[in-house]
C-alpha cells in the first residue's frame, strides 16, 4: 500500500526493516529512491528531530562512489525520513548468511571499498559509529571487482549519532552525563565500552571486525550475553586465523588494537588492503570451524546453585539480543543495537565469560567455550572416579600383601609339667 512521505515522495513497498526504522522503495521527482522511515518514537522527539535537521547539511554533502548518498530529509507530522539513493542489490549480511564466509580476495575488496567511504566521511567530519554487514550494500548492477566482488556502499550515516544523542532531562531535574552504549555489541570499539567519546578510530575497529567476520564466518569477540561481548572487547586478545598471509593478519591486528591511536586511518587501510589483493588472488575461503554459540545447560554437579534452583527454574538464555527499545522485537536473529550502561572499571577488570571466540578444531569444541568446559569437567570427574577406585584397590591390595607376608606368631613348645606338692 502506497503512502505519502512529505509532499515530494511516495513509498510503495517495504524493502527491509532495521533497528532504527523501515526502508521503503519510493518514488521522487528524480525517479526511484530508498526511503528510510525512522521509528515513531524517534520522530516524536522534537528536540531529537531538531538535532537531526542540524546534521542535514553534513549528510547531504557527503558524496562518494561508495557512500549511499542522502538526497533529502523529510519531517512531516509523525514522519521523520531519510531519502537516499536506491541501490539495486543486497546487503553484506545477506550474502554472508548465504555463503557463510567469503574468499579472502573478495572480502578484502569489499572492505577496501568501505574504507574508501569512511575516509571520505572522516574527512568531512562525520563518524559512522555503526559499521556492520547490515549497513554495507552490494550493488549487483555494478562492475565486478577482485574476486568477483560487487561494489560495496556504506549506508546509514547519521542514524547512530541520532539515536545516541542525550535526551532532554525531565522538568526540574539536572541532566545526567550520558552513560549509555548505543551500537552493535560485536563491533563496538573498546573505548566506547569504557565510556569515551567515539572518534574516527571506532569505525576502523568495526570495519576490521567485519573483515575478520567475512574471513572466518564469525566475529572475534562475539557470542554469549552482550555484556560478556562488551567485556571481551576490552580484555581479550584477538585469536589468529589460520591460512591467511601474515601481512593481512598483521593489518587486522593493528586495526583491532585496543588503543585508538594505534589503528590505521581509513585512507591508509584502503591503500594497504588494495596492495594485498594480488597476494590473495585465487585463494579459497578459509577452512575454519564455527565456534560454539550455544551454551549447554549447567551440570548440577558443577553448579550447586543451579541444582538448588529446582527443576521448575526458568532456563538461562545464554545468547540473546538486546533490542534498542525495551520490549520491542528485534530485526534479525543477530545481535543488533543494544542500549546499556557503561560497565565500571571493576567489572571490566573481571575478565570475560569464557574467552574470545577461538576457532575450534574439527569435531571438537573451541577452547574456553561452555561445552569445552563442561566436557573438561566431565573428564575430571571421570579421572577422579577412576583414581579413587584405583586408590581403593591399591590400598586393599597393599593390606592383603602385608597380611600375607607377616610371619606367623611363634608357637609355645613348652610342655606342661605336673605340679608336685
Amino acid at each position: 500500500m502506497a503512502r505519502k512521505i512529505g509532499s515530494r515522495y511516495t513509498a510503495h513497498q517495504i524493502l527491509g526493516r532495521g533497528s532504527a526504522g523501515t526502508v521503503w522503495l519510493g518514488e521522487g521527482p528524480d525517479g526511484p529512491v530508498a526511503v528510510k522511515l525512522l521509528r515513531e518514537d524517534l520522530a516524536s522527539d522534537q528536540e531529537l528531530v531538531g538535532r537531526f535537521v542540524q546534521e542535514r547539511s553534513a549528510l547531504l554533502r557527503l558524496e562518494h562512489p561508495h557512500v549511499v548518498s542522502v538526497r533529502d530529509l523529510v519531517v512531516d507530522g509523525n514522519d521523520l525520513a531519510l531519502v537516499m539513493d536506491l541501490v539495486r542489490g543486497t546487503d553484506l549480511r545477506t550474502r554472508l548468511d548465504r555463503e557463510r564466509r567469503l574468499a579472502p580476495e573478495a572480502a578484502v575488496a569489499i572492505v577496501a571499498d568501505v574504507a574508501d567511504a569512511l575516509a571520505a566521511a572522516h574527512a568531512a567530519g562525520v563518524v559512522h559509529r555503526d559499521v556492520k554487514p547490515e549497513n554495507v550494500l552490494l550493488d549487483m548492477q555494478g562492475p565486478l571487482g577482485p574476486g568477483g566482488a560487487h561494489p560495496a556502499l556504506l549506508t546509514d550515516f547519521g542514524v547512530a549519532k541520532l539515536i545516541d544523542s542525550p535526551r532532554r532531562a525531565s522538568a526540574g531535574r539536572a541532566s545526567a552525563p550520558t552513560t549509555r552504549i548505543i551500537g552493535t555489541p560485536d563491533y563496538l570499539a573498546p573505548e566506547i565500552v569504557e565510556g569515551l567519546p567515539p572518534r574516527a578510530a571506532v569505525d576502523i575497529y568495526a570495519l576490521a571486525t567485519v573483515l575478520y567476520e567475512l574471513l572466518a564466518g564469525f566475529t572475534p569477540f562475539g557470542g554469549g550475553h552482550p555484556g560478556a561481548v562488551l567485556r571481551r572487547h576490552v580484555t581479550e586478545t584477538v585469536v589468529p586465523l589460520p591460512g591467511i598471509p601474515d601481512e593481512l593478519w598483521q593489518l587486522i591486528v593493528q586495526c583491532l588494537a585496543k588503543a585508538p591511536a594505534s589503528r590505521l586511518r581509513a585512507s591508509e587501510l584502503s591503500v594497504r588492503l588494495r596492495d594485498l589483493l594480488p597476494l590473495l588472488a585465487g585463494m579459497p575461503p578459509l577452512d575454519v570451524d564455527e565456534p560454539d554459540d550455544a551454551e549447554p545447560e549447567p551440570d548440577p554437579a558443577d553448579d550447586p546453585a543451579a541444582a538448588s534452583a529446582g527443576a521448575g527454574a526458568e532456563p538461562v538464555r545464554r545468547r540473546g539480543v538486546v533490542p534498542l527499545v525495551p520490549g520491542s522485537a528485534t530485526d534479525s536473529n543477530r545481535d543488533t543495537h543494544t542500549s546499556m550502561r557503561v560497565p565500571g572499571p571493576d567489572e571490566l577488570a573481571g575478565g570475560a565469560l569464557g574467552t574470545a571466540r577461538v576457532p575450534r578444531p574439527a569435531g571438537g569444541h573451541r577452547p574456553g567455550s561452555a561445552r569445552h568446559r563442561a566436557e573438561a569437567a566431565r573428564k575430571r570427574r571421570l579421572v577422579l572416579s577412576v583414581s579413587a577406585v584405583a586408590l581403593a584397590a591399591a590400598v586393599g591390595l597393599g593390606t592383603w600383601l602385608m597380611t600375607a607376608d607377616e610371619p606367623a606368631p611363634p608357637q609355645d613348645n613348652k610342655q606342661s609339667v605336673p605340679h608336685t606338692p
